[in-house]
């Protein structure tokens, strides 16, 4: 799902200081643009930018990116960032299509990857395109630091079984994974809901993670 476009959405996205432009972001540079050298999670499909935006709050020695494909939706995380008392040093946003995000993210730069709610892509011929694909776990190699790892949530069963199936294939370790993360102990320590995990979960809709690294067996 994605919001309506709104006009004058890019003008404000380019003027914005939270926002890291794709054409002039170079791979390998994060650690200048966070002026640390601390790990660097990123979410790829960030919506309006809640789960994000948490995270960075309750984990000050983590540098966030957030990456978001329309800038209808980037606009509402931005608007969300402008409201907060306190500016959050350790978060940026870039609008990019994450078919790109070697170009912007250097070999081993990247601790982590959350992977929350994707588009499921649901026709077959479209299967490249789900964030969970073996092509986007290959591209995902490339930028993860040896025993970084992917986190992945949806509501989405055939979406979830699909990953899991992808994770083997690409030679990933499967961590961990549940039908049922509001329900397992273990998995739910530290858990942040972002918007579509709290609308789902309150229809009953139980949701699903895996987490995968790509230290390979």
């Amino acid at each position: 799902m994605r919001l309506r476009n709104i006009r004058g959405s890019r003008e404000k996205i380019a003027g914005s200081q939270y926002v890291i432009h794709e054409e002039e972001q170079r791979a390998g540079t994060w650690q200048e643009i966070f002026g640390n050298d601390h790990p660097i999670h990123i979410e790829i499909g960030m919506g309006k930018g809640k789960f994000l935006m948490e995270m960075a709050k309750e984990h000050s020695a983590i540098n966030y990116v957030g990456i978001e494909k329309y800038s209808s939706v980037l606009l509402r995380a931005l608007e969300k960032m402008e409201q907060e008392e306190t500016p959050l040093s350790n978060l940026y946003f870039i609008r990019m299509d994450a078919e790109q995000i070697g170009k912007v993210f250097d070999k081993e730069e990247v601790d982590r990857i959350y992977l929350n709610f994707s588009d499921p892509w649901p026709k077959d011929r479209h299967a490249k395109r789900r964030l969970t694909s073996k092509e986007f776990l290959a591209r995902y190699d490339q930028i993860l630091k040896v025993g970084g790892q992917v986190e992945f949530k949806t509501d989405n069963r055939l979406l979830f079984d699909f990953s899991l199936e992808s994770v083997k294939e690409a030679g990933w370790n499967l961590k961990a994974f549940t039908y049922d993360l509001h329900h397992d102990p273990e998995l739910m320590k530290g858990n942040i809901m972002t918007e579509y995990e709290e609308r789902f979960s309150a229809l009953g809709n139980p949701i699903h993670k895996l987490i995968a690294d790509r230290e390979k067996n």
